[in-house]
């Protein structure tokens, strides 16, 4: 392992100085995004779409190559890669295979983006059996590389779709499943995303819901029935025992993605709750324990013409940039990407905010009758004579802090009850300009990439991944 104060991401350096990351990594020049063709009514098959986002690329903004799976209906979702080689100096270690779990079938594909970045092909293929039989385990979502050489994928539920939140391994080098992680009867009721820290023997993971309940939609009645979550489980990183869980209530109800702060001796980070829109911060206690408390609270509006006579904001993707300076955050509903200052944790400042798509636009059958925030409903988006339908959902933020990459899909049975429009003529990629002096997000007019003219129809495109890693990839040692 590299001495403490060294970090490197395809082995260029990084060196921490008091709370500073020097960051020095290339520009990103192409991006790898999963398109998912399920509830969308076409029948062929998700595939991981490579687009060019290098403007001084003739195929700026394209779709250079597709790789289709070899089965239906998969619902390919977030991924991950196959090393932690950026923690180490054992150069003979690679990010060259791609980790893709599918949250419905719970197959994995293991893709080569090694041998041509720009042309990825499949390494292997990992049937569910396997990971049923195993693990008795399924519906795959966050995948990370350990610092063991192993692959590590929690998990939302069991073969079933009951809830289940628990953790498989994949060996690093051969991709088989090599069994569960967490010790065995520790699971958690619900499963959904994970972040560790070594450094204080600690993992956080999430709740989502029952998969087979929210597979085909959502239900308000279903939180009533206890089908979502609302807690932070922390788990002991070296005994893979569930040692306390944060019940976060209602405010806190189904929190979904976790970020620790990137700055490894960190004991503190933060997950964004979609139900009621709030962020928590989550972090370790004089005593030794953890806890957490609400930071960031999104009002939801009172509207009429929606299915709710109060529609909230919806936090669907949280990150946090390099430097532990900014925190961004999606609201899938109100169509918003803010951005807050977190120099001072505990008292996070809103500094930028950019509207593209929702469902407050002022065309459209939604009135909104009080809103504590905007005196007036936005205008739709549209870039490039493309109107923006859905709204903002994950982003992925530059090495550098500067453009953030919005993709306008959440998963496709939401998306189908939502955004039906959406479905109908794809998602969007768009790019947002980051002011990372004084704060501030602008819309990059000139950057579209449109799904909606796929050749094989309108596509659903999902979580962005740079080659070799980005903010929610990278865990430093």
């Amino acid at each position: 392992m590299m001495t403490q104060k060294n970090f490197c991401w395809k082995k260029e350096s990084r060196l921490l100085s008091g709370d500073t990351l020097d960051l020095k990594g290339p520009r990103e020049e192409i991006v790898y995004l999963p398109c998912i063709y399920r509830n969308t009514g076409i029948e062929k098959p998700d595939y991981l779409a490579t687009v060019d986002v290098n403007p001084e690329s003739p195929t700026y903004c394209q779709v250079i190559h597709r790789l289709p799976t070899p089965n239906l209906k998969d619902e390919l979702h977030h991924s991950g890669w196959n090393t932690c080689s950026s923690c180490f100096s054992d150069t003979s270690k690679k990010r060259n295979r791609l980790i893709l779990p599918s949250l419905i079938s719970s197959r994995i594909y293991i893709v080569d983006v090694g041998t041509d970045p720009r042309a990825p092909k499949f390494h292997k293929i990992v049937e569910p059996t396997e990971v049923f039989w195993k693990c008795n385990s399924a519906h795959l979502h966050t995948s990370h590389c350990l610092a063991s050489g192993e692959v590590m994928i929690s998990t939302m539920g069991d073969p079933a779709g009951n809830g289940k939140g628990g953790f498989i391994l994949l060996d690093g080098e051969t991709f088989e499943v090599k069994g569960c992680w967490q010790q065995p009867g520790n699971e958690a009721p619900f499963g959904y995303d994970f972040w560790y820290q070594p450094r204080h023997n600690v993992m956080i993971s999430t709740e989502w819901g029952t998969p087979k309940v929210l597979a085909y939609g959502f239900n308000p009645n279903d939180i009533k029935a206890g089908n979502y979550g609302k807690c932070l489980h922390v788990w002991d990183w070296t005994t893979h025992s569930r040692i306390q869980t944060l019940d976060l209530g209602e405010e806190g109800a189904i929190p979904l993605e976790v970020r620790f702060l990137h700055n490894p001796d960190a004991t503190e980070g933060f997950v964004g709750c979609a139900l009621n829109s709030n962020v928590f911060r989550f972090f370790k206690t004089k005593n030794g324990q953890w806890a957490a408390e609400k930071v960031i609270s999104v009002p939801s509006k009172k509207v009429k013409g929606w299915c709710l006579p109060e529609m909230p904001g919806l936090i669907t993707d949280i990150l946090l940039s390099l430097d532990d300076r900014y925190l961004y955050f999606s609201n899938w509903l109100h169509g918003d990407i803010r951005q807050y200052d977190i120099t001072d944790t505990k008292h996070p400042k809103l500094v930028g905010q950019v509207f593209l798509g929702g469902s407050i636009v002022n065309d459209r059958p939604v009135i909104v009758l009080e809103d504590i925030e905007l005196k007036s409903q936005p205008a739709p988006r549209v870039v490039k004579g493309k109107r923006v339908q859905g709204g903002p959902q994950m982003i992925q933020l530059s090495l550098d802090g500067k453009r953030l990459y919005v993709t306008t899909s959440l998963f496709s049975a939401w998306d189908k009850q939502f955004y039906p429009d959406l479905v109908k003529e794809g998602s969007v990629m768009l790019q947002v300009d980051v002011d990372t002096e004084n704060g501030g997000l602008q819309l990059n007019e000139n950057f579209l990439v449109d799904f909606g003219k796929e050749p094989g129809g309108p596509v659903l495109a999902h979580e962005v991944r740079y080659p070799g890693g980005d903010c929610s990839s990278d865990i430093w040692l």
